[in-house]
């Protein structure tokens, strides 16, 4: 089945027999699932990269099933579980909507919550409503029967709707990860009064919700673990964002028995994932491919950016899988691209460049991303890759691009 979806070009095949699966065994998932010891990783943006990292480092432990595809939906786990031997262990990314009913089938051991953002704003445009459906999951799921308590959650303490969210567990690790955007968690999740936010930590004035003290910290050099010993690692993937996102995964690893320093060693290979970050040839043109789906994945994409005038591809469609309200654009600081020359490209370049416009950046509009990398290279240095940076499906396309060139 797999096969015959890449041959009529409806996608890589591996979530159709999942479809299937579900549809012949509507528990199927957690059939799948009994007998493994599972972690979660959920959260609007880095569960991807993270979900890769635990992969890597529960690897040292034994056989680990994961979806290293990013099909993150229930029938993209069962296709994950089913291809890989009963037991063991199982590292799952999971789509932040759907973690209530995959954490009831799969009873993981570990849950990871990352953070909580505006993200296709049809589909999932409240934050605060989502949080409270990640609590209401944390409190349902049953305990797990070796010692009669939930799952332990590995949690965002600087994020104040996973802080929310996560309390609703019976053990939570308080992971000092870090939070560039903001502006989704002004709102207290609790009482719906204001959150303040300072340099390091944060409080709503009203109810006294506030940042917990993270037991595990990560800065640009080492992880502090929960027993305050210093790992210090490096890793092939850029930012500080994936430094987080690999402290939330040794974390979780370490849970499971594997200790801090071999997972961050396990991690450090890690260069490429499902193609972000890579170097790709588009059109004959080397380009590096960055994802961005929102306005906070976009507040760490800044970071990774060549600096001016470096020139960058912006991509936009707005589909089902990207959501069909890209409103969001006005809502990314795109000033930020100023110096530079920008090409925008994809579906919804229009509104794209109008946005650009406003920020008054310099800008040209080529509507076809694999020529709109081409006219990119014209503004550059012709010896290094152009930096593309693109939501969901087109990146996807430009995947697809460089791999039939």
């Amino acid at each position: 089945m797999g096969r015959a979806s890449r041959l009529a070009g409806r996608g890589g095949g591996g979530v159709i027999g999942g479809r299937v699966t579900l549809l012949v065994d509507p528990d199927a998932l957690a059939h799948l699932a009994r007998g493994r010891r599972s972690v979660l990783v959920s959260g609007t943006n880095g569960k991807t990269t993270t979900t890769r990292f635990l992969a890597a480092a529960l690897a040292t432990a034994g056989p680990t099933a994961t979806n290293s595809g990013g099909a993150n939906l229930p029938f993209g786990l069962v296709a994950a579980l089913s291809s890989a031997p009963p037991g063991g262990l199982a590292a799952l990314e999971v789509d932040e909507a759907y973690l209530g009913p995959v954490a009831a089938a799969v009873q993981p051991e570990v849950v990871c919550l990352l953070n909580l953002s505006r993200d296709q704003l049809d589909r999932i445009n409240e934050v605060r409503l989502l949080a409270g459906r990640w609590r209401q999951a944390l409190e349902a799921v049953a305990p797990a029967p070796a010692d009669a308590r939930g799952p332990t959650v590995v949690a965002n303490a600087d994020d104040p709707m996973v802080v929310w969210a996560a309390s609703g567990a019976d053990r939570v690790v308080w992971v000092g990860a870090g939070l560039s955007w903001r502006l989704d968690a002004t709102g207290c999740p609790r009482c719906e009064g204001r959150i303040q936010f300072t340099d390091t930590d944060w409080s709503c004035g009203d109810c006294g919700l506030a940042r917990p003290e993270p037991q595990v910290t990560v800065d640009e050099v080492a992880l502090t673990d929960q027993a305050g010993r210093r790992h210090p690692f490096t890793l092939s993937l850029p930012g500080q964002c994936n430094r987080s996102n690999a402290a939330v995964a040794a974390t979780a690893a370490s849970l499971l028995g594997v200790d801090e320093a071999q997972a961050l060693a396990a991690m450090e290979p890690v260069a490429d994932v499902t193609g972000r970050y890579g170097v790709v040839r588009v059109g004959g043109v080397p380009a590096r491919l960055l994802l961005s789906k929102n306005p906070a994945g976009w507040m760490e994409i800044f970071d990774f950016l060549r600096p001016p005038p470096s020139p960058v591809v912006v991509a936009i469609n707005a589909r089902i899988a990207d959501g069909r309200d890209p409103s969001w654009l006005w809502d990314v600081p795109f000033e930020r691209l100023a110096g530079r020359q920008v090409v925008a490209t994809g579906e919804r370049c229009r509104d794209l460049a109008v946005r650009l416009r406003y920020a008054e950046v310099d800008h040209v509009m080529v509507e076809d991303p694999v020529a709109a990398v081409a006219e990119a290279r014209r503004f550059g240095d012709a010896s290094q890759p152009v930096d593309v940076v693109a939501n969901y499906t087109s990146f996807q396309g430009l995947r697809r691009a460089a791999a039939d060139a």
